[in-house]
């Protein structure tokens, strides 16, 4: 693979309502790379299905045009909407689907026929296209939208071009984290999360950290995804870090660090 390339990638930040605030569903990796051990988001790769014709049929209120203007790309960005739909349902069996016009989670009669059918597609019998289909589901992008943009540092020999998400969980629909790629989860507020990583008690990235920071202080789920709504596509700028030794030390820069352009 050249160094220099990008594989695109999709991470959502599910939030529901709590006492305490609004929570996060934060998931710890296997000790497989690229992310072993860390505790992240739900996500992972784009794949080819994610952009079909077939997939994009299925996909209420968003089109390619208006999710490419979302993400200030020229198009393909309705697959990334998708991948983070996809991801979340593969990794954590949470899906952000409707049907007939009401959004799964709503009550709980579709759970167990989604358990089943997520084992089916996690071993490779059926595909999320199919599963869809089948069950006259559309996928449901009214509580979903843009978060970052990240870019992984060059110095990587696997690098991501990865979209960020934020997204409102229906309160009747269960989590449950694979076992394979996910050890644990748990939901959190981002204050909480925070504190967690300072005091190493979850290892977590910089994009992880920023993401989690930019979502702190808001009352419940529906003031935060509104906020996220309203920042305007160029006002999301990508974020490449950039990271060099310093007296034998790992320094990190974000862009508008001092010394970023030079490093």
């Amino acid at each position: 693979m050249n160094k220099n390339s990008l594989i695109p990638a999709a991470t959502v930040l599910l939030f529901k309502d709590s006492l305490e605030g609004p929570k996060v569903l934060m998931v710890k990796r296997s000790k497989r790379p690229p992310f072993e051990n860390l505790y992240v988001f739900p996500g992972g790769k784009v794949d080819q299905d994610d952009e079909g014709s077939e997939i994009s049929a299925l996909c209420r209120k968003l089109d390619d045009a208006e999710a490419s203007f979302q993400l200030n790309i020229g198009s393909g960005g309705l697959a990334y909407w998708v991948a983070a739909i996809r991801e979340s349902f593969e990794e954590v069996g949470i899906l952000m689907a409707e049907l007939s016009g009401r959004q799964l989670g709503e009550d709980s009669l579709h759970n167990k026929k989604l358990k089943d059918y997520r084992n089916s597609i996690n071993n490779g019998e059926l595909s999320f296209c199919e599963m869809l289909v089948k069950e006259k589901l559309y996928l449901s992008l009214s509580n979903i939208c843009p978060l970052s943009h990240w870019i992984t540092p060059e110095i990587e020999k696997r690098r991501f071009n990865t979209r960020f998400f934020v997204a409102k969980v229906p309160s009747l629909q269960n989590d449950e984290h694979d076992g394979k790629e996910i050890t644990d989860s748990l939901w959190i507020t981002p204050e909480d999360a925070l504190k967690e990583a300072s005091s190493g008690g979850m290892q977590m990235i910089m994009p992880t950290i920023k993401n989690l920071e930019s979502c702190c202080g808001f009352k419940s789920v529906e003031e935060l995804i509104m906020a996220k709504k309203n920042i305007k596509p160029i006002d999301r700028p990508s974020i490449l870090p950039k990271f060099f030794k310093k007296e034998g030390t790992w320094v990190g820069l974000l862009p508008g660090d001092e010394g970023y352009e030079d490093a």
